[in-house]
């Protein structure tokens, strides 16, 4: 059997290697993700509640982030050495994920929208 993996130049790397490119992945999603939620909280500073209760909702969401790993990995340490390459680039699908829903706070949605909450209007 022959299992290919296109992801993450894996032709010629080690598992080593690939696990540190799944690695730096995740980082730069995180990295982003974490831009993305200092913008929002300085240019919604003058909304003092929103901000705490997004504060509340980031935080539970990186509790729901670990928990989903650990559901999807729950025996760690029982699958091999692409463990990390794989627990990498599920942590990087679901950063990728939030920044895109938080990303709304910043781009706006179209005006008129009834149920818009917080969320500035373009």
């Amino acid at each position: 059997m022959m299992i290919v993996f296109t992801s993450y130049g894996a032709w010629a790397q080690s598992q080593t290697a690939m696990n540190m490119n799944a690695g730096s992945a995740y980082e730069k999603a995180d990295k982003e993700l974490n831009a993305v939620y200092r913008k929002i909280l300085k240019e919604y500073a003058a909304q003092p509640q929103f901000i705490k209760k997004l504060k509340v909702a980031q935080r539970l969401w990186i509790q729901l982030r670990d928990a989903e790993l650990a559901a999807k990995y729950p025996e760690r340490g029982s699958y091999g050495s692409v463990a990390p390459m794989c627990e990498s680039i599920y942590l990087e699908t679901l950063t990728k994920e939030r920044t895109k829903f938080l990303r709304m706070w910043l781009t706006g949605i179209p005006e008129g929208d009834v149920c818009a909450g917080s969320v500035k209007s373009k």
